[in-house]
């Protein structure tokens, strides 16, 4: 049965409303239009109505208050007069200026880092954020793709199309592992680019490699693994986060074949964590005779975690396969589309072996409960629609383009730079001969030219040649050119003056071992 409105003189006069928390009951006898103006001017002046927010419309505000639609159209009426609010039309009432004080002015921006202050010998934890709010007219830093490269058309067509069919349930709290769409795009994935065969309910979805390595360290260390190799030169981001999770981190040497599998075997650790498709930074793939060794050191009891570094992006030849593909109840695989895609959908897979993936889910649903669902669904779509093979077309063709512009410039402006790793991934590494300059030195005199690189010293545990990572997927061509000018530029102005020059027997010393000036 159907109830008839109240009128007003029904309404309890305490009848109020939960915008500002207003109680008609506070309103003096015959004033309350006064009142409501003084309450809403109060508001704004204090900010808890910004600027640009729009008012309830006269007839919401007035049935929530049980007053007259009059009295609130009186008091929008004052405002508007004072110039605090505007109509506009459809839009409603919008509020355009606070009484009072003239507003304060934006705050001024944090003074950036100095340079000398951004490049420490040894970073911190919270090095890559610095190094990311610096300013430079050209970025050069690795592991940034080419972001106005993203394919916005077919994200949006994907969206539409999955919300077009989304059923309500699928919005709710759903599997920690990951939308069963996305685990079975990645598993078809894998099979197709990386040689890797997996059932999709053993696919982990996580947001991003960094994430996958947090959690395999928190199911590593109660199984007694603690101590974990890594690449030397190797990413430093990587060591860190597994210092964060007390996981140490030795280092074992890459040469011009990868890993030194042997010095991993003497070492007696029982995990490593390598980049075999394409060794960060020196850009080196793991050759056959060392995957073997490595394969044969992982059968006799050892623990492989192969982070796909940048696998998808070859240039001169096909992709190697992923080690999981042969050994994966020995093998932890963690890819992303942070260089497919974007950072910013922080969306990647973890597959382990089966005696370690109770943890490892354990540990994903106490971290986040998983990653979002909507933007796994829009992922799948874009996987299994070929949209997202025919964005990495255009991506190998640009980085292509780019990878050949900085090895040109680099031969123009720094022809005494050893250059690494021009055959795959978004960077290449140089080192230089002179030794007496800091590598750290140089990056911080460069940035402050406008340039932003990174030094190779961050990703070495050990003495090394000193030396640059510069990326070239997210810069054009003439910025790439500029930016190594002025690299070139720096290095000459810190270099000694008094430095002798090489003999011929030095230069065939060198060239005898492998450091002759080429692309690696």
């Amino acid at each position: 049965m159907s109830r008839a409105k109240p009128n007003d003189s029904e309404r309890s006069i305490t009848a109020g409303s939960d915008f500002l928390h207003l109680t008609v009951a506070d309103a003096p006898p015959g004033g309350r239009a006064d009142w409501l103006a003084g309450r809403l001017r109060q508001a704004i002046a204090e900010g808890r109505v910004p600027i640009g927010a729009r008012l309830p419309a006269t007839r919401v505000l007035a049935a929530d208050l049980g007053v007259s639609r009059g009295v609130v159209t009186e008091a929008y009426q004052r405002l508007t007069e004072e110039g605090h609010l505007a109509g506009r039309g459809r839009a409603g009432t919008l509020v355009v200026g606070a009484p009072g004080a003239p507003p304060a002015p934006p705050p001024a921006p944090a003074a950036p880092a100095e340079p000398a202050v951004l490049f420490p010998p040894t970073p911190g934890s919270d090095i890559f954020d610095a190094v990311r709010a610096a300013r430079a007219t050209i970025d050069l830093t690795p592991g940034v793709p080419d972001l106005t490269a993203f394919p916005r058309a077919d994200w949006l067509r994907s969206e539409r199309a999955v919300l077009g069919r989304v059923a309500a349930a699928d919005l709710g709290y759903g599997d920690p592992c990951g939308a069963p769409a996305l685990r079975g795009a990645v598993a078809a994935w894998l099979a197709r680019n990386r040689g890797i065969t997996v059932d999709p309910v053993d696919v982990i979805i996580v947001a991003g490699v960094s994430q996958a390595v947090g959690l395999l360290a928190q199911a590593l260390r109660p199984a007694g693994i603690d101590h974990i190799a890594v690449e030397e030169p190797g990413s430093l981001g990587v060591r860190q986060h597994l210092n964060n999770w007390q996981v140490v981190t030795p280092p074992v040497r890459v040469d011009d074949a990868g890993l030194r599998v042997d010095e991993l075997v003497a070492s007696g650790l029982p995990a490593v964590l390598l980049t075999p498709a394409h060794q960060f930074p020196t850009g080196v793939v793991l050759d056959g005779d060392r995957r073997r060794q490595l394969l044969d050191w992982a059968r006799a009891g050892g623990l492989i975690i192969e982070d796909d570094y940048d696998a998808e992006h070859r240039y001169d030849r096909p992709p190697v396969p992923a080690l999981r593909g042969l050994l994966p109840e020995q093998v932890c695989y963690a890819g992303s589309v942070s260089k497919l895609l974007a950072p910013a959908l922080r969306v990647g897979w973890l597959l382990v072996p089966q005696r370690l993936r109770a943890a490892v889910v354990a540990a994903k649903r106490n971290a986040d409960l998983g990653n979002a669902v909507l933007p796994q669904l829009v992922l799948a779509e874009l996987m299994t629609s070929g949209a997202l093979e025919r964005h990495l077309r255009l991506l190998r063709r640009r980085h292509t383009r780019r990878r050949d512009a900085m090895i040109t410039a680099l031969a123009r402006h720094l022809p005494t730079a050893t250059v690494h790793g021009a055959a795959a991934g978004l960077h290449l590494t140089i080192t230089l001969d002179d030794a007496a300059v800091a590598d750290t030195e140089l990056a911080a005199a460069t940035l402050a030219r406008g340039v932003k690189v990174q030094p190779l010293s961050w990703h070495c545990q050990r003495p090394h040649r000193p030396g640059l990572v510069l990326g070239y997927a997210a810069r054009t061509a003439t910025e790439i050119d500029e930016g190594v000018a002025a690299v070139a530029a720096v290095a000459a102005a810190l270099a000694p003056t008094n430095r002798p020059a090489r003999s011929a027997q030095e230069e065939l010393h060198e060239h005898e071992h492998g450091q002759q000036r080429r692309p690696a």
